[in-house]
């Protein structure tokens, strides 16, 4: 199993807790692209996620997907239409090869009634969720595309960002101002979106994001290439984001 997300649901079980809610899932492997929940649909099942990551999306009524979210290893899956009964609020896809339990409704819900403080935890995570919608709201009347792909990117780099040493001198690039947290040091985002599902995270479309990108890299904070993006001052997107 890969290494779980910080804070992620299935971080925050005891070993007991984990033990009991794999006895009563199977596991389930999905291939880049594979669909766990279609928006609407009424399946009757939890996904946790193994390993991998995945995107949560709802379709636009005029074509394109608007990104809600971006799920890694640990996250919990599926359980808002498994505690209300009502059909799937999304649609969600790996990103990359990824492995999950798939827990029933019944048996989660079972789950829950046999561990009071997971029920705290869930509900900790939802208002955290919906803390982080608002908060986005917010930001898309505050910014425009440029500073709301910096806010994004600030995200990806922090929950999936690697030390990146291919290129040093991001300090001399920027006027001496730091590369990020400690000493300049670039980080490369493991997580690979496209433009299409860059610009509908940031609810904006594909040409106004790649004029961001391109501001961002002027400035020579980031980098990108054929399917890699590398953030070389954090500091200066954060400050942008603000």
């Amino acid at each position: 199993m890969s290494p779980l997300e910080p804070g992620s649901f299935l971080a925050e079980l005891t070993p007991a807790e984990r033990g009991d809610l794999e006895s009563r899932g199977r596991v389930r492997d999905f291939a880049r692209g594979d669909t766990l929940f279609v928006e609407g649909d009424r399946s009757s099942w939890v996904a946790v996620l193994l390993s991998g990551r995945v995107k949560a999306f709802s379709y636009r009524e005029h074509g394109g997907e608007a990104l809600l979210a971006v799920r890694g290893p640990g996250a919990l899956l599926g359980e808002v239409a498994a505690i209300d009964g009502l059909p799937r609020s999304a649609t969600v896809a790996a990103l990359e090869p990824a492995r999950a339990l798939a827990v029933t409704a019944e048996e989660f819900m079972a789950f829950l009634q046999a561990h009071g403080r997971v029920s705290i935890i869930i509900m900790r995570m939802l208002c955290q969720r919906w803390r982080d919608a608002d908060r986005k709201r917010v930001e898309f009347g505050m910014f425009d595309a440029t500073g709301r792909v910096a806010q994004r990117l600030v995200e990806l780099a922090e929950r999936f960002g690697q030390p990146y040493e291919g290129r040093a001198g991001a300090a001399g690039r920027t006027g001496g101002q730091s590369g990020g947290e400690s000493g300049g040091q670039s980080v490369r985002i493991t997580l690979n979106l496209s433009q299409e599902e860059l610009a509908g995270w940031v609810g904006a479309s594909r040409e106004a994001v790649s004029k961001a990108l391109r501001t961002l890299r002027r400035h020579g904070w980031i980098e990108t290439g054929r399917r890699r993006l590398i953030v070389h001052d954090l500091q200066a997107l954060r400050r942008h984001a603000r």
